[in-house]
């Protein structure tokens, strides 16, 4: 070896115990000034001598631009989502059935020992080493495909660029998971930053780092100051364990970043102490945690009890409660929604919670406000519900001095200037004018969401601009886009590239089916699932302006209100006139014609409810199915439902099965009974 190719080797190896000394250990082990006098002797070294510059080489940190948008990646594993437990009994139901799923795999459940770690709220990533190099990092994703960002991943510091092992100890391929977040203070100061420059600020710590991980220019992404947890291995060759906590040893021994909090205990009532202990600190950490996860020591017992769709069984989220704050509630306003719904909302004194600067909060409607006895000028409590929707919870009467003004809900229209009405069987107020800019505005957001048309590019501050410019005034026009391009280029913010992929996904979105179609029209009382099953009795444009109430009631789940609130919706000629453009625009406007009986095939006559995300179907594809079985795909659990298919997120729907002894099935006996292999289950089985 020569001189040179030493002593760069020296160099990389000093930066390298320099790096894990200071960005995963936080203990630095040498001076600013020393540090950066290595990396310039490094650089200087590999600029003379090009070959000894490798792609580890802490110089490479950041490479170049990505080409275009992020590669796709197929996790050989899959990247679990986690189901969650809030407060103690739903923490002791999960053991309870975690006990059971064992016992019934034939594993010994007794004496289980048990991992609790703290949930950060950042990005879940995986890292992928060959024979001890950083080859590749991507992005969850949707848990079996994720995004390429390897170029991004390299300039966050705490990433080992190779194992920090003996030679004889690298295994020949590692993917290793973790979480990529934003510290407290460093967010802070990043945000400030931001604004003093006249740049958007990020909402909150989760949101920056999921931001930076996407900039197509890695130089961007490493002037964030990013950080990883790591938590697990998803593919190992070459080396086993026994037991998760051994898997964490494994990490921190191999230079990843680990949190030293992490704790194994043997009982459930240490594993409930650990969760209620790092919700009592959790403001005094630099980090975002929305919980605590609970895992099974065991490997052999994680790998019998398997998972339900895309939730480990051996794995639980113990969610935290709501974190709430006070503040000032400095005004009441009113925004009008699509269907013409008065919805009141809260201008707040800028308040911090859950790490998230609170401006504004749901009020919910006329009636909640006045129960909750909310005045202009109270201090009140704000929460985030469920750590997402901010909400005013209610007021802190002992703090009146007397200033405080009653709200009253306004007699007409904030935007149009409408006199609003109240029905009787409604607490919403609302406003009768279907012109009424307010409303065309949320039709337009409504139609291009991710449930209905699934339009990327055109998010809510996108229409709000095209909608101001004149652009797009009904959903029609936005099938017009692609005439008005040069214009749309000229708009500042956008450029040729982004206009491209935007007049794209228009393209793209005239081939979603005719239920989602009808779910995009924003039909009062129409949701995504009503769609589907009206999308069935009435399978074409044609069929739904000439269908009789009678004729939608065969519709699953449609009575005589929804029934008459789409003959009400085709009654407008504006309404018409709008359907007439889409199918002239060439956007489907009629689902597979059926002929004859409906498909005979293993759910003959069975009624399914497909719930939370299923393991490898969209909900439309989940419900698809189900009708191509012969079954019928509806959107509520009554006692006439079959059975449910239950994933991750399943939410009040799982519960109401429970309760009326439905059973509930996973993706993997789901998928069985559609081939044909298990038998549609009885009342009493799951």
């Amino acid at each position: 070896m020569s001189e040179a190719a030493s002593r760069a080797a020296e160099l990389r190896a000093l930066i390298a115990d320099a790096n894990h000394a200071y960005y995963v250990l936080d203990a630095p082990s040498v001076d600013d000034i020393v540090y950066d006098d290595w990396m310039r002797e490094l650089e200087a070294l590999e600029a003379d001598h090009p070959d000894l510059r490798t792609p580890d080489s802490p110089t490479q940190r950041v490479g170049a631009p990505a080409a275009g948008q992020f590669a796709e990646v197929a996790h050989a594993v899959p990247m679990l989502s986690l189901a969650n437990a809030r407060g103690d009994d739903e923490l002791r139901d999960w053991h309870r059935r975690l006990r059971d799923q064992a016992s019934g795999a034939g594993v010994d459940a007794e004496g289980l020992r048990f991992v609790v770690e703290p949930k950060i709220d950042g990005l879940a990533i995986s890292l992928t080493y060959e024979r001890g190099h950083f080859i590749r990092g991507a992005t969850r994703g949707d848990g079996r495909v994720g995004e390429d960002v390897t170029a991004n991943l390299r300039t966050i510091r705490a990433i080992p660029m190779t194992l920090r092992l003996p030679e004889a100890e690298i295994p020949d391929l590692v993917e290793v998971r973790g979480e990529v977040y934003l510290p407290l203070a460093p967010f802070a100061d990043f945000n400030a930053a931001r604004a003093a420059e006249g740049l958007p600020t990020f909402a909150n710590p989760r949101n920056a780092a999921a931001g930076s991980l996407r900039q197509i220019d890695p130089a961007v992404t490493a002037q964030r100051p990013l950080s990883i947890w790591c938590y697990g291995i998803g593919v190992a060759a070459g080396i086993e364990f026994e037991t998760h906590s051994a898997t964490l040893e494994w990490l921190a021994t191999a230079g990843f970043r680990v949190n030293g909090d992490i704790r194994v205990v043997d009982t459930l009532d240490e594993v409930a102490a650990l969760c209620e202990s790092w919700e009592s600190r959790r403001a005094d950490l630099d980090f975002d945690i929305d919980g605590a996860v609970v895992k099974v020591d065991r490997l052999d017992v994680q790998r019998a009890v398997g998972a339900i769709g895309r939730a480990p069984r051996w794995a639980v989220a113990y969610k935290f409660a709501p974190t709430t704050a006070t503040t000032i509630l400095r005004d009441i306003r009113v925004n009008v929604g699509r269907t013409g719904a008065l919805v009141p909302y809260a201008v707040l004194d800028p308040v911090q919670v859950s790490g998230v600067t609170v401006r504004q909060a749901t009020l919910h409607n006329h009636e909640d406000l006045a129960r909750k006895d909310l005045r202009i000028g109270d201090r009140v409590i704000v929460q985030r519900a469920g750590d997402v929707i901010p909400q005013v919870v209610a007021p802190l009467p002992q703090d009146r001095d007397g200033t405080q003004v009653r709200f009253e809900m306004p007699t007409t229209c904030p935007v149009c200037g409408t006199p609003v009405s109240r029905p009787e069987d409604e607490v919403q107020w609302r406003c009768p004018n279907r012109s009424c800019p307010a409303q065309i505005q949320e039709s337009i957001e409504h139609f291009v969401s991710r449930s209905a048309m699934d339009i990327e590019g055109l998010g809510e501050k996108t229409v709000a601009r095209f909608f101001e410019e004149g652009l797009v005034r009904d959903v029609a026009d936005i099938y017009d886009l692609r005439a008005h391009r040069d214009a749309l280029i000229a708009l500042d913010g956008f450029k040729e590239t982004s206009v491209d992929n935007l007049l794209a996904a228009v393209e793209a979105s005239k081939r979603r089916p005719w239920g989602r179609v009808i779910n995009a029209l924003g039909i009062r009382h129409v949701g995504d699932i009503t769609a589907e099953t009206v999308a069935a009795v009435v399978p074409s444009l044609d069929a739904l302006l000439t269908a009789t109430s009678e004729d939608l009631s065969e519709a699953d789940g449609v009575g005589p209100v929804i029934a008459a609130s789409i003959l009400e919706y085709r009654s407008s000629d504006a309404n018409l006139a709008t359907l007439r453009r889409l199918a002239a625009a060439g956007v489907t406007m009629s689902g597979p014609e059926q002929i004859g009986p409906p498909p005979a095939g293993p759910l003959n006559d069975a009624t399914v409810v497909v719930t939370g995300t299923i393991d490898g179907y969209t909900r439309d594809e989940a419900n698809a199915a189900v009708v191509a079985a012969g079954g019928k795909a509806t959107g509520s659990v009554s006692r006439s439902t079959t059975f449910v298919v239950a994933g991750p997120g399943a939410g009040s729907k799982l519960g109401k099965a429970e309760s009326l002894g439905v059973p509930i099935i996973d993706a993997e006996a789901f998928a069985a009974i559609l081939r044909g292999e298990r038998p549609v289950p009885e009342r009493g089985e799951t």
